[in-house]
C-alpha cells in the first residue's frame, strides 16, 4: 500500500519523510520513550536513519507495518509516532510514542482514534489490539480515553530490549466506535 494521510480535529497523520531524521533522533533521545518503547537505547542518529529509510517504507511495501509522524500542522517536525503493525486475521497492534512536551493534551488519543477509524473502515480490521509492559500508565492512561478494554495481563507478553517482560493488553472492536465490523461478533455469556 502507498502511504496515506489522516486528519483528525487537531493533527496530521501523514508519512514520515528523511527530513523527519532529527525530530525523530530528538525525541528518542527521552528516557521514557526508551524505557517503555522498543526502540534502541541507546539511540542513534543512524537508528532514526534506519527507521525513516528502512523499517517504515519496508513497512508500508510489504503491508505489515503502517506507520505514521503525527504532526500538528503541514510541514511541522514530527510531535509523535504511531503505527500498527502485526496484521493477523484481521487483527492489527497499535503502538505509539510522544515527544515530552506534547503529552497530556490529550494529542495521542485523538491520533489513536484517527488511526482505529482507519484500520477499522479502510483495512478491514476486526479487533485493534494494545500492549505494554506492565507499570506503562501514562500509555494505559491513552488507550483507555480512546475507549479500548483492558484484557489482562500477559506473562512474559512483550520482548523489549532482549528480555521478556509481563504486559498489559487491551483491545478496541469496531463496534466500540460505532462503526460495523466486518465479521459479527458473539460475545461469551457466562
Amino acid at each position: 500500500m502507498e502511504p496515506v494521510t489522516l486528519t483528525t480535529d487537531r493533527l496530521l497523520l501523514d508519512a514520515f519523510v528523511p527530513e523527519d531524521a532529527e525530530a525523530v533522533y530528538a525525541s528518542c533521545q527521552d528516557p521514557e520513550i526508551q524505557r517503555w518503547t522498543t526502540v534502541p537505547s541507546p539511540y542513534g542518529r543512524n537508528d532514526a536513519e534506519y527507521f525513516l529509510n528502512g523499517m517504515v517504507p519496508d513497512g508500508w511495501r510489504n503491508d505489515t507495518e503502517y506507520s505514521f509522524a503525527v504532526r500538528l500542522r503541514p510541514g511541522d517536525r514530527p510531535v509523535a509516532a504511531i503505527g500498527l503493525h502485526h496484521p493477523s486475521s484481521g487483527t492489527w497492534e497499535i503502538g505509539f510514542w510522544m515527544d515530552k512536551e506534547h503529552r497530556g493534551r490529550g494529542y495521542m488519543t485523538e491520533a489513536v482514534l484517527g488511526l482505529a477509524r482507519w484500520a477499522f473502515t479502510t483495512l478491514g480490521c476486526t479487533r485493534l489490539e494494545w500492549r505494554a509492559e506492565v507499570g506503562n500508565t501514562p500509555s494505559r492512561a491513552v488507550v483507555e480515553k480512546a475507549g479500548f478494554t483492558v484484557e489482562g495481563v500477559l506473562r512474559a507478553g512483550i520482548a523489549n530490549k532482549g528480555t521478556l517482560r509481563d504486559c498489559w493488553v487491551g483491545a478496541l472492536l469496531p463496534s466500540d466506535l460505532g462503526l460495523p465490523s466486518p465479521l459479527p461478533y458473539l460475545p461469551a455469556r457466562t
